[in-house]
């Protein structure tokens, strides 16, 4: 089977199909596309060579009243992890940004958005309208990215797990894709 195609199991049938040679691939390729930008540009625009002045999460931080505002409370009051979270921010933002538009490391790249995205979620927690938000959404375009592996097609990682350096290693194709 290749890397492009996909095998389901649903209500007993099994069902396979080829994502990458269908609009389905080009969907898929565009959805990494936009997440991409929105990310890269997300992180792009916090920088303090960009912004005038550095990222600061404090204040949000300690004002959060959600389901996890004990962890985000504990992070405001450490300085080092306020710190370290005031750098990773920004920076993972832009990295993972970076990674999908180039189609490279990209469940990888989806894993960590997914990590940020479900913080996002749960930090804004303002569900007086629903459950379902722009960081539910969010989550769910990376769930999509990692699980049909978008980097596969027009991406970097097409050609990666082509080197014989990951073929060697085949648990590489896991951050791959």
């Amino acid at each position: 089977m290749s890397t492009t195609e996909a095998t389901v199991q649903w209500l007993g049938r099994r069902e396979e199909f080829e994502y990458a040679d269908s609009v389905a691939g080009y969907l898929l390729v565009a959805v990494r596309l936009l997440v991409g930008y929105w990310f890269l540009h997300s992180g792009w625009s916090k920088f303090a060579f960009v912004a005038g002045e550095p990222f600061n999460a404090g204040g949000y931080l300690q004002n959060a009243s959600s389901p996890i505002a004990g962890l985000f409370e504990l992070v405001a009051g450490t300085p080092w992890l306020l710190e370290f979270t005031n750098v990773m921010i920004p920076l993972g933002e832009f990295l993972i940004g970076l990674g999908l538009i180039l189609g490279a490391l990209v469940r990888l790249a989806a894993f960590f958005g997914g990590v940020l995205m479900t913080l996002f979620y749960l930090g804004n927690a303002d569900w007086a309208h629903g459950y379902v938000n722009g960081d539910l959404l969010g989550l769910l375009m990376f769930a999509i990215i990692g699980v049909f592996a978008a980097g596969r097609i027009l991406g970097v990682d097409a050609t990666l797990e082509q080197l014989e350096f990951v073929q060697r290693r085949p648990w590489l194709r896991y951050l791959l894709g």
